[in-house]
């Protein structure tokens, strides 16, 4: 290389006669798109503006030294740095829109990264080579220390600070050193000298100490990808601001150290709900309950278990403010939390407590809503509501109205538009025809987008329709991008309630028939042998001419253009009635109508008199594999409390509206899920795509509900059944797996295959129930957990991997994940390195195409879409058998094309799956080497798109819109924060 590369130094040398100054002026018209605020931090400590035009003289300059300048490869580096220079401006203009300071070296990875990615690397590597040399001479220059001065005491320049009141001061290095060394504390394989040294060199002569402590969290994670345990030190250091903040707003103490917070935390806990309450932000009753008590109980060393991905979360979402100070620290919140959802306990501080205690542990987190509100003035906790929308004009305004105070207060809404009349139906009111459902979707799906949960998430929203109703064609359409756009819905969830009468068509290649509800209102209430029977007569009404609104289709066709849309928007999701309604413990008191947001909830619905609700939380699985097996006593102990935590919600819960609080009253549904699996099976050394991972999530799932419904029964012993308790299949004795039988009996035993086997005492609980009843009508749902599982450092849900090293997204920033089981088991086989590192984000966080890898790792690291979809639906299959309710299962599917999704959507339902969520799908054709979209994967898309991002193999499989070059692959973003769906 001929001249230095340092991108946004003053550029010295000669430059190219011709090109030099053309891509100069071709790259200041970036300008106008470069990150606003933008700063570059020089080597010798001076700041300058960004400017793209010296990164495309720089890099211009690269490439002719290279490939020399003739006219033929001039043209070709002028518009291939243009590009690039393009992707790198880019880059920072989406990482830091409110602008904000790099460093040089960031920008010249950045010139690294988008070389190799654009497949210059023969450029790339001169220029690796040229940065390495360089770097070894500036080293030299500099004056050296002795070993012993470097490792005890480094020496750092004196640098001075700029205070919030504008005073300058010199920075406090030892108070520097000490926190770093507690970030670092107990961590293996880490660096406080790496962390100092990088930090130390970015800060500038008149910093804000604020950016002081921004220094040393960027410093850290920028080391995660390379070393796992950065992020624990990146979040430790990250609470250092958080300290601050908080303490110095409650007059505690200006800042502090972790070590002091033993002290402080005791402190802050009453001087916090003094000033929650003062400022009306906490409900008063919260100061009734003895703080000193509560202070004292509160474990500080807790702080040291969050993630950064996590503590950041917690810090942008969820922890209260006042004019954007953040009031709460991460043990004051769990804290906070617990003590609303004991407030109207008898004993409040010890369960209080004990609910601190399983929250702050990790063993189990409670959903968004109730973190988010739990202790405030208006604790809207709940998760979930469930409507169904009457078929006359009132209603319907009616449930959209309803719509907007449930999301207003931040609901997840999942809506059952099956009665509303058909396009071309009679309207006897007006003597005219129905304009059919879509008219009135648009209006809702337009609602959740004006609706947006008080600025904290999008409204979010799923509308069902049966399979029968004579606009289906046209709803499984709702979200194409082509189209009139007035019967089009860009930003709500769709989904699919399918009988098993259609399923049963399909497997048989027989015609279906499409009816107008109003001429056919007793099916909407029908499932198994009934709907089967009614069904058929209304197909001989329509043959002998007593029914004229109908539509006969092949069924066979409808369900590939169900699996089309699926594929090619994302939407409508596949959800099953007769399953839903069959093992629904509650037939007695209704009808199951639709899912929930998320598909897991299963609860039962009346148009204008019930709005079901569903409170959920999720038993982190992974904390409890001790010594590589399922700690029973541990698991039992978990989930006794969460139930409890979870009844108490439906007590606490604010409603804003009457049947929503009716409904959860009387049934009192809670959903108890999980999250971890995939981690549970890491630590136990099981490939998610194995006979034993399929036994493991059988078994797990299996004491969950074991103790789960005996938690419940036990509080019915305590506070009393629910109130339509009678009746039900608990009353009868008959437990979630016992109703598999009854769904085999209705829709035939050659249509359905589950696993039937327990290990549990299933003979004594079930009179257990008989003899004492049920607090809950529903107990288990396993729902996404994105967020949450973010919170507790663990895989969400029951998800595989997704990838073992890609960017997270979310309104938090971006995160770089990297598989720490992967990364321990390549340590101790010496393949862990820098050239593992980039091998991971060429391949785009894959072991498999990795020839140094092992196979037995590359079985057991297999990622999200190298998991045959077979082994998805057979463990969902294992634990769907346990459940009362359902699970928000997203499937995975490469090589997509017709033939795949129609054998897993089949499969789906023939193992006995109530519902499947999102598919997740790469086409055939880009399976071996694709990016993934950084497109928004929300329910509520925010740029009003065609949500094919959302789970399409289309959108999966195609190479990001704006051409940019990331670092490491980019996640799917099913955490999602404008998706109500992400708790």
């Amino acid at each position: 290389m001929h001249t230095e590369t340092d991108s946004q130094n003053t550029t010295t040398g000669s430059q190219p006669h011709t090109e030099g100054s053309s891509q100069q002026r071709s790259a200041s018209n970036l300008s106008a798109t470069a990150p606003g605020q933008v700063r570059v931090i020089k080597r010798n400590g001076t700041v300058v503006p960004y400017d793209p035009s010296k990164i495309a003289v720089a890099m211009t300059k690269a490439f002719l030294a290279v490939e020399g300048g003739t006219a033929a490869a001039s043209r070709r580096v002028r518009e291939t740095v243009e590009n690039l220079t393009g992707q790198i401006t880019a880059t920072f203009k989406r990482r830091m829109p409110s602008g904000g300071t790099i460093h040089i070296e960031e920008v010249q990875d950045q010139v690294e990264l988008v070389l190799m990615r654009s497949g210059e690397h023969k450029i790339a590597r001169d220029y690796v080579l040229y940065r390495e040399e360089h770097a070894r001479l500036r080293a030299e220059k500099q004056p050296a220390a002795s070993a012993d001065t470097q490792a005890e005491d480094p020496e750092y320049p004196t640098i001075e600070v700029t205070l919030d009141d504008g005073s300058k001061a010199p920075l406090d290095t030892q108070r520097l050193r000490t926190i770093v060394r507690e970030a670092c504390a107990g961590l293996t394989d880490v660096s406080e000298k790496a962390i100092l040294d990088e930090a130390m060199r970015n800060l500038y002569n008149g910093v804000s100490l604020r950016d002081v402590n921004t220094s040393l969290v960027i410093t850290a994670r920028t080391l995660v990808e390379k070393e796992p345990n950065y992020t624990y030190a990146t979040a430790r250091l990250l609470l250092d601001k958080l300290r601050a903040e908080a303490l110095s707003f409650l007059g505690v103490a200006d800042f502090a150290t972790q070590a002091e917070m033993e002290t402080y935390y005791a402190q802050a806990l009453p001087a916090y709900i003094q000033k929650g309450v003062e400022l009306e932000l906490l409900a008063p009753e919260l100061l009734s309950f003895d703080l000193e008590k509560l202070g004292k109980a509160i474990i500080a060393e807790r702080d040291l278990q969050f993630t950064y991905l996590g503590l950041q979360t917690l810090y942008d979402r969820y922890f209260i403010h006042s004019n954007d100070v953040r009031i709460e620290l991460p043990q004051v919140f769990f804290m906070r939390v617990a003590m609303g959802l004991a407030v109207e306990e008898d004993n409040r501080e010890e369960r209080a407590i004990e609910f601190y205690k399983l929250l702050s542990s990790f063993d189990y987190m409670s959903s968004t809503p109730t973190l988010f509100n739990a202790g405030t003035l208006r604790p809207q906790l709940s998760s979930c509501y469930l409507t169904t929308v009457p078929d006359d004009l009132h209603g319907i305004y009616g449930a959209i109205q309803d719509n907007a105070m449930l999301s207003k207060f931040a609901g997840g809404l999942g809506n059952d538009w099956t009665p509303v009349r058909s396009l071309g139906a009679y309207i006897k009111g007006t003597n005219g025809r129905s304009q059919g459902v879509v008219p009135f979707l648009k209006v809702a799906n337009d609602t959740a987008v004006a609706v947006n949960q008080g600025g904290k998430r999008k409204g979010a929203v799923c509308a069902y329709l049966e399979t029968w109703h004579l606009d289906i064609e046209e709803f499984v359409e709702l979200r194409k991008n082509t189209g009139d756009d007035r019967r089009r819905t860009h930003d709500m969830n769709t989904a699919n309630w399918v009988p098993d009468l259609f399923m049963k068509r399909v497997f048989d290649d027989e015609e279906w028939t499409l009816f107008s509800p109003n001429d056919v209102p007793d099916l909407h209430d029908l499932y198994g042998k009934a709907f089967e029977e009614r069904y058929n007569e209304y197909e001989r009404m329509c043959e002998t001419g007593e029914m004229r609104l109908y539509k006969k289709v092949r069924a066979l066709d409808l369900w590939r253009k169900m699996l089309g849309m699926l594929f090619e928007t994302g939407h409508p999701w596949i959800t099953f009635k007769d399953a839903c309604n069959l093992r629904s413990p509650q037939q007695h008191a209704g009808v199951v109508h639709s899912s929930n947001l998320c598909t897991e909830i299963t609860l039962n619905t009346k148009a204008n008199e019930e709005i079901a609700v569903c409170n959920l939380g999720s038993v982190n699985l992974a904390q409890h594999i001790v010594d590589g097996k399922l700690d029973h006593d541990k698991l039992a102990k978990t989930v006794k409390t969460a139930i409890r935590m979870l009844d108490n919600v439906i007590d606490i819960n604010y409603y804003s509206v009457d049947s929503a609080r009716n409904s959860n009253l009387r049934h009192r549904p809670i959903g108890l899920g999980l999250m971890g699996f995939q981690d549970a099976l890491y630590r136990q050394r099981l490939a998610y795509g194995s006979d034993e991972a399929v036994q493991f999530a059988d078994i797990s799932m299996e004491a969950i509900s074991y103790h789960a419904i005996k938690a419940s029964c036990e509080l019915a012993k305590e506070r009393g059944r629910y109130a339509t308790f009678e009746g039900s299949l608990w009353s009868q004795g008959i437990m979630p797996i016992d109703s598999i039988q009854k769904l085999a009996e209705e829709r035939g035993e050659k249509y359905i295959e589950m696993d039937l086997s327990q290990t549990l005492d299933w003979d004594g609980l079930r009179e257990e129930v008989k003899t004492n009843g049920m607090r809950n009508s529903n107990v288990m749902a396993i729902a996404p957990t994105a967020t949450i599982a973010n919170i507790t450092g663990v895989s969400q849900s029951i998800e595989p991997t997704y990838q073992n090293l890609y960017v997270k997204s979310n309104l938090s920033g971006e995160f770089t994940v990297v598989n720490p089981y992967l990364v321990h088991d390549l340590k101790a086989r010496g393949l862990w390195d820098n050239v593992m590192v980039n091998d991971l984000k060429y391949y785009e966080g894959t072991v498999q195409p990795i020839d140094r890898v092992p196979d037995d790792l590359k079985a057991l690291y297999a990622t999200a879409f190298e998991v045959e979809p077979k082994w998805i639906v057979d463990a969902a299959s294992r634990r769907q058998k346990w459940i009362d309710q359902a699970q928000s299962l997203n499937l995975y599917i490469a090589g997509a094309n017709g033939k795949k999704l129609d054998i897993t959507y089949r499969m789906a339902w023939f193992r006995g799956l109530k519902t499947t969520y999102y598919l997740r799908a790469l086409a055939a054709s880009t399976t071996e080497k694709s990016t993934i979209t950084t497109g928004t994967h929300n329910a509520v898309s925010s740029s009003g798109g065609n949500g094919v991002a959302a789970a399409s193999a289309s959108a999966a499989s195609t190479a990001p819109s704006n051409g940019e070059a990331a670092p490491v692959p980019k996640a799917c973003s099913l955490d999602d924060p404008n998706c109500e769906a992400c708790q």
